[in-house]
């Protein structure tokens, strides 16, 4: 619960520190469910070895429409029972050796810097010998983390006025091709983005689904209301 809320506090600070970025729209839609159970599975094969999900179980993954056997068989590596949080085995100690700090939690991490921001970022890696890892990132500079899905996006490399861009509008050039092209990694990382929103908020859909059955509960209980108050006081002048 401290990790919890030490995120929410510092969430306006991650904010302002974007303001100079330009972010790309998520593909967020929480209600295309197929997307967030293929989100799920990047989130558990490539984002689940370093970061933790300690406010999430598995088990609210039948929320999306998986199964026990599906979630047990396909995206459970670290746990048998299917109502464990999504922890890890690297210890905080081990982690900031590694990584220079530990890899934060990512229950919440969505609602803290927004999905826009995680999507822009994750297509945002390029390589530089400068760094510890070997890699930089233009809306998270020196950032701590390498890029852990290299292999399918492939090697990008900052064009910049050292390397003959523009100084004014640095971009982004593939040199090194990965697995998947362009637009599949785009997707990819589009699902994975989506199910960090819903996974931030499992219970939204929900509630919002609650929420508009009350809507047309009132407003149905208005239109009988209106009429009984106009048959009340029908007599009365």
């Amino acid at each position: 619960m401290k990790k919890f809320l030490i995120a929410l506090l510092f969430a306006p600070l991650t904010v302002l520190a974007s303001e100079n970025v330009h972010l790309d729209k998520a593909p967020v839609n929480l209600q295309d469910y197929a997307s967030l159970q293929r989100g799920a599975r990047t989130f558990t094969n490539y984002c689940l070895t370093c970061h933790s999900a300690n406010y999430m179980r598995y088990s609210r993954l039948q929320d999306i429409g998986l199964t026990k056997d599906q979630i047990k068989h396909n995206l459970m590596f670290a746990s048998d029972a299917i109502g464990s949080r999504m922890t890890i085995a690297m210890r905080p100690d081990d982690a900031k050796k590694w990584f220079g700090m530990a890899p934060p939690d990512l229950t919440v991490e969505a609602r803290s810097r927004t999905p826009d921001w995680i999507y822009t970022y994750l297509r945002s890696f390029y390589r530089d010998d400068k760094r510890p890892t070997g890699w930089n990132n233009t809306v998270f500079p020196n950032v701590a983390m390498p890029d852990v899905l290299y292999t399918l996006q492939g090697q990008q490399v900052l064009k910049d006025a050292a390397n003959g861009g523009n100084a004014d509008q640095p971009e982004l050039v593939l040199a090194v091709p990965g697995k998947m092209s362009a637009a599949e990694y785009n997707a990819t990382v589009g699902d994975l983005v989506n199910y960090l929103a819903w996974m931030g908020e499992p219970g939204k859909i929900k509630r919002m689904e609650l929420g508009v059955m009350v809507l047309l509960f009132l407003g149905v209980f208005f239109i009988l209301a209106y009429y009984l108050k106009k048959e009340f006081w029908k007599d009365i002048h």
